[in-house]
Parts: C-alpha cells; sequence; structure tokens
C-alpha cells in the first residue's frame, strides 16, 4: 500500500491546489478515532446546486434534506455564488461550486447552469421534486474499496481497486454540515429564515492512476458552526464529473 505524501507523487496529479497531503509523523501511524469502510454497492450520488438568493432553491433545499441520513443515498448541496450581489451573498457559496457546475454540463446533459439543479449520479435531473426518495436505491456493484477516518492529524482515505474499476481513478472528499441556519437580509428570499443540511464547506479533490491501492491524506481549514453536526464523505467517479464508483461517509460521535 502506497501513503502518499507531497514527496510521493506517483499516480496523483500535480495540479491538486486544493488537496492537502500530510505525512504522518515519523515512523508513526496515528490511530484512527473513527473510520468508516463502504459497501458492495454504490451509494447514489444526488449534488444540488443552489443559493440563498434563488427564491426557487428552499423547496429543493428541504427535498435534499429528506435524504439525510441514509446509508445507501449520498446528498450534497453546493452552493454557487452567481446569485450574490450586494443586497445579499450566500455564506455558503464559493466559486469553486460554480466552475463545478459549468465543467460538469457535457457530462451532465445539462444545457446551461441553473438553480436549483439536482445533479443522480451525475446526469441532469430536471424532474427531482417527483423523484420518489424510495427510488433512489444502491443497485451497482462497487468496483473500488474505500475507507475513510479521521485521526489527531486529519482525516486518510484508503483506496483498494477491484477488477474492473476505472484505470485512472478521479473524486474528492467533502466536508460537510447538517442544521445551518440562516436569516436572509437581502436578495429573492429577503426575511426567510432557512434551515439547511448536506451544505458543503470544503471540496478537497484528488486522482490516482494504478490498481495498487493506496490512502491519501487530507487536513480540513473549516470548524463547523454552532448547532451545526458535520461529517465527511469521499466519492469516487470515473472522470472528473463521471458516473460515482464509489462513495462512503463518515460521521464521528463526538
Amino acid at each position: 500500500m502506497r501513503v502518499l505524501t507531497r514527496s510521493s507523487r506517483r499516480g496523483v496529479a500535480s495540479t491538486l491546489f486544493a488537496l492537502a497531503l500530510l505525512p504522518s509523523p515519523a515512523g508513526v501511524a496515528a490511530a484512527p478515532s473513527c473510520s468508516a469502510r463502504s459497501g458492495p454497492t454504490v451509494p447514489v450520488v444526488v449534488e444540488l446546486y443552489t443559493s440563498e438568493g434563488c427564491d426557487s432553491c428552499p423547496p429543493a433545499d428541504r427535498w435534499l434534506g429528506t435524504l439525510k441520513g441514509r446509508t445507501d443515498v449520498v446528498p450534497l448541496a453546493f452552493h454557487v455564488d452567481y446569485w450574490d450581489s450586494r443586497d445579499w451573498k450566500d455564506r455558503f457559496a464559493q466559486p469553486k461550486f460554480t466552475r463545478r457546475q459549468n465543467a460538469a454540463l457535457r457530462s451532465s446533459g445539462a444545457r446551461f447552469a441553473y438553480t436549483p439543479q439536482v445533479v443522480v449520479d451525475g446526469r441532469d435531473e430536471p424532474g427531482w421534486s417527483r423523484i420518489p426518495a424510495s427510488t433512489l436505491q444502491a443497485r451497482t456493484p462497487a468496483t473500488v474499496d474505500m475507507t475513510l477516518a479521521q485521526d489527531p492529524t486529519g482525516l486518510a482515505l484508503t483506496l483498494a481497486p477491484r477488477a474492473g474499476a476505472p484505470a485512472e481513478l478521479e473524486g474528492y472528499v467533502a466536508v460537510v454540515d447538517d442544521g445551518m441556519q440562516t436569516h436572509v437580509d437581502g436578495g429573492e428570499n429577503r426575511g426567510a429564515t432557512l434551515r439547511q443540511d448536506s451544505v458543503v464547506r470544503e471540496l478537497l479533490p484528488w486522482n490516482l492512476a494504478g490498481a495498487e491501492p493506496a490512502t491519501l491524506r487530507f487536513a480540513s481549514r473549516t470548524t463547523p458552526e454552532p448547532g451545526a453536526t458535520r461529517h465527511w464523505v469521499a466519492v469516487a467517479t470515473n472522470g472528473a464529473y463521471g458516473p460515482p464508483v464509489q462513495a462512503v461517509t463518515l460521521a464521528c460521535t463526538p
């Protein structure tokens, strides 16, 4: 197994500017405080592109919230920044999420970027409000095993490709907060109090070539707000914006 650090980048793109690859202390492997392992099938990954400045987004935010806590579905809310104005700025919006939405247009099948946009397993799903939650079920056999762990030095993602796995895996680790609340003082949602789950606070991309197992290390730069609960999601995809080939969610009990 490889443990990838800045001095050992074989199979990892040098452009991972958002990824912190941290070496373990010399000769010491930090014991994980908690960990999660992926299952035999691929969870359904549901991405929502949303904004606090969009008055049609709260229903989609609430719909995404109904998926929280499921083991076979991974809900993720990416807040985009093109609704921001002098009147109101979404405090969760990041330019990188807007770039991600635009970059995925060709592979998702969407003709243009919009909110609220729901992407299910890499495909645009404009009829999201008519999808029964019970139909979102993990059915695809996994070709990658993943373990996500938290220890005193950060997060560690271990990947073990199986037969049939893509020759070059790509993916990300998302830092996700539930139980977020915002009183909106401007924009289309002026006066509303928005309660939101599955809010992506950080997105740490990675890629890996070859069939050899490897461990990648990450550091988070944000802390959860009072009253919020945090978890982490690791997703492996076939291509930068292709369908997921595995995902795992880690939630640590204080």
